[in-house]
């Protein structure tokens, strides 16, 4: 599944590169929310996979960051879309307890699927001098892929391990990916290749 769903012709320098300079890549992980509640089974092997890299993240001293949901009921513009869902200071707003969240973890609270929009996300990651995110999470075709988007703009280079996201919101997981690779320049790989990046 490495480096996937686009045709080497067309691949970039960058996504054809299998070299990342750790002391300047971040994790970033993108609503993987619920606490102790857990996560619909569907979505339980895309948070294991999500586990098993922020726990090698830790162990090689990368940062690692969760873009976090936290709407606020009374009037977020989400809510009118897709009903009830991360109200900030709910179960459902924490990070997933099998991520094991940590105090040198940090969070970035969001109130749209953008991670970047109108938090400081941006001015964190260059603080902590990062060009490069290993980013993740769901669902694939929102939060993720708005996130990305910003990432782009922004300059930031992106590696993706495809089976650390999921959708079950909308659109399907290959055209995501795709999209990922084609417009965001992401070099969308598994999470084998990414725990093979951070040993």
């Amino acid at each position: 599944m490495k480096e996937m769903y686009i045709p080497v012709a067309q691949k970039t320098a960058w996504q054809q590169s299998k070299e990342i300079d750790l002391k300047k890549t971040a994790i970033l992980v993108i609503d993987i929310l619920g606490g102790e509640n857990g996560i619909m089974p569907a979505l339980k092997e895309m948070a294991e996979n999500a586990a098993k890299i922020t726990k090698a993240a830790r162990a090689k001293g990368l940062k690692v960051i969760f873009a976090n949901d936290a709407h606020i009921k009374e009037y977020d513009k989400e809510i009118e879309l897709w009903g009830e869902h991360g109200i900030k200071g709910s179960e459902a707003a924490k990070t997933l307890a099998c991520l094991e969240q940590s105090d040198n973890d940090i969070v970035i609270e969001k109130r749209r699927y953008d991670g970047f929009f109108q938090t400081d996300l941006d001015l964190t990651l260059r603080e902590l001098g990062i060009d490069t995110l290993i980013a993740f999470g769901c669902d694939t075709n929102i939060c993720v892929l708005q996130t990305l988007s910003s990432a782009y703009y922004l300059g930031y280079k992106t590696i993706v391990p495809a089976d650390a996201c999921a959708t079950f919101l909308i659109g399907n997981q290959k055209d995501g990916l795709e999209y990922f690779s084609r417009c965001y320049d992401s070099r969308v790989v598994d999470t084998e290749t990414v725990l093979s990046y951070l040993k």
